[in-house]
């Protein structure tokens, strides 16, 4: 009779793997906290669960400042790190959530919402985002992906009583597992030609390390690499995978159509260049035509849709598709130009697209129509602030100077112009010129157009007014003196050029 001997496996994890996955640690440990609460912590002191959220994601934000000032470094057998450019992304992702929370307080209280569950699946989703962002491996990636994307299933439908967030919630599960299943069959090809998951070692492989001579021709490769710009393209909300947009967008709870308009792309922005711009990139030449024509038809259809809508949700998801195409824009030019430009124009985009959104989150806690544009006329009368600040958020995202969207387009063109494809450029500025029609719409509306005369005032809590508040200072911050955040972003690009040996 043999004996088989099981090979004994040893997995260390040190203090150094825990460290530099400290700011999802400690939002994965307050997930559990809220949870807890909210099964044990009376109904009426439920708010405890808001300042619970803001702390852990305060506490989160302190230690993303540590790692920045402490290098880069790898956790759990080099699948995670947090290099600078992982490190960026996680501040934005938290800044984001922190928004989303103080706008979701009175928006929680009006829609009798079960706090406890929303603010931990909030911070769930944002786990898996910063887990995405970091990802140094295939499979990281894609648990990351499924992580977010499995608590945003949720928070798009939590508004129970309404119809119109349930299929919110059933559109983004049906269309977003298609999404999936063509990305890890994509991941699992590229892992049959390459013989690695790792980013590093794929990049390392396909200039000609340790693999077979014109494995960028491999079928498998290629097919690959297709397939995983399909996942990631109806990530981003690019054309012609943007279909669950509009929809999902208008029917999540606000707070979480603002949020995810800007963290879901975050993410997956991340996750792209660092698997294009740095892994395939000796494979550059198959991508990039097929790149190529994701972002032209995204930027066209994408403000082309948005000039039609009377739905201010609607509108601001269309808005969010051509965004993603002049992301993809300066994804195109495959430089430190063009990863810089990405890394700011997110940091950029986070404070006037979720500060866009937020009016209307406060007319909807108000107990307003708070998605039909038709019903902003007089807002300039009812609430002179809520009105001037969202003109600053559509200024901004129609790149109109001095504002910090302005200075994001910038960028992104300039990367494609050096990078020699000038038509892209072309392209980028006829559409977003396009784009000011259907911004400047909103703005006559709420400034010129008067309202009802017995029309209800607007007010806003407190938390909304600091959320408003931070997302001009940093829309208008970004624009006028915008140096620091661009050589932190620069930073971060180059953190990551070092980690692929470039």
């Amino acid at each position: 009779m043999s004996v088989l001997a099981a090979a004994t496996i040893h997995v260390r994890v040190g203090a150094s793997d825990w460290g530099a996955v400290g700011p999802e640690l400690i939002l994965g440990a307050t997930v559990l906290v809220l949870l807890l609460v909210d099964a044990f912590v009376p109904r009426r002191v439920r708010e405890v669960s808001t300042w619970i959220s803001l702390i852990a994601l305060v506490a989160a934000f302190l230690d993303v400042y540590f790692l920045w000032s402490h290098g880069d470094s790898n956790a759990l057998y080099g699948q995670i790190t947090s290099d600078k450019f992982a490190i960026f992304f996680d501040g934005v992702i938290i800044v984001s959530a922190v928004l989303a929370v103080l706008l979701s307080e009175s928006y929680i209280v009006s829609s009798s919402f079960d706090p406890g569950e929303y603010y931990a699946l909030l911070l769930a989703s944002a786990v898996g985002m910063m887990l995405m962002a970091a990802g140094n491996s295939l499979m990281i990636l894609f648990l990351a992906l499924e992580l977010l994307s499995l608590s945003l299933y949720i928070l798009a439908g939590f508004e129970r009583s309404s119809p119109r967030s349930q299929e919110s919630g059933f559109k983004y599960f049906l269309l977003s597992s298609f999404a999936s299943a063509f990305l890890i069959y994509g991941m699992a090809l590229i892992y049959g030609a390459t013989g690695s998951t790792q980013l590093v070692a794929i990049g390392h492989c396909l200039h000609g390390s340790g693999c077979p001579a014109n494995v960028t021709e491999n079928p498998l490769l290629l097919v690959g690499i297709g397939l995983m710009v399909v996942g990631f393209a109806f990530k981003i909300s690019a054309v012609p995978f943007h279909m669950w947009t509009p929809d999902v967008y208008e029917g999540a709870p606000t707070p979480i159509t603002a949020f995810m308009s800007v963290t879901t792309k975050a993410a997956v922005f991340a996750a792209f260049v660092r698997v294009f711009n740095f892994s395939l990139n000796a494979a550059h030449s198959h991508w990039f035509p097929l790149l190529w024509g994701v972002a032209v038809a995204t930027m066209i259809f994408g403000n082309l849709f948005a000039l039609a809508q009377s739905n201010m949700k609607r509108m601001l998801a269309y808005s969010g598709v051509a965004h993603g195409g002049y992301i993809l824009v300066a994804l195109l030019a495959n430089s430190p130009a063009g990863a810089t430009a990405v890394v700011f124009y997110f940091l950029a985009y986070a404070f006037m697209n979720i500060g866009a959104f937020m009016l209307v989150s406060i007319l909807e806690s108000n107990g307003q129509v708070g998605d039909d544009i038709s019903s902003y006329r007089g807002l300039w009368q009812r609430n002179p602030f809520l009105a001037g600040c969202t003109t600053v958020f559509l200024f901004s995202l129609a790149g109109i100077p001095p504002f910090a969207g302005f200075f994001a387009k910038y960028l992104a063109l300039a990367a494609i112009v050096q990078a020699g494809h000038t038509e892209l450029a072309i392209i980028a500025v006829l559409t977003s010129l396009i784009s000011v029609y259907y911004y400047l719409r909103v703005v006559v509306v709420m400034v010129l157009q008067p309202g009802e005369v017995q029309a209800q005032e607007t007010r806003m809590s407190g938390m909304a007014e600091m959320a408003v508040t931070a997302s001009v200072a940093g829309t208008i911050g970004l624009g006028i003196i915008p140096t620091g955040f661009y050589n932190l972003a620069t930073q971060s690009v180059d953190a990551l050029r070092t980690a692929f040996g470039i």
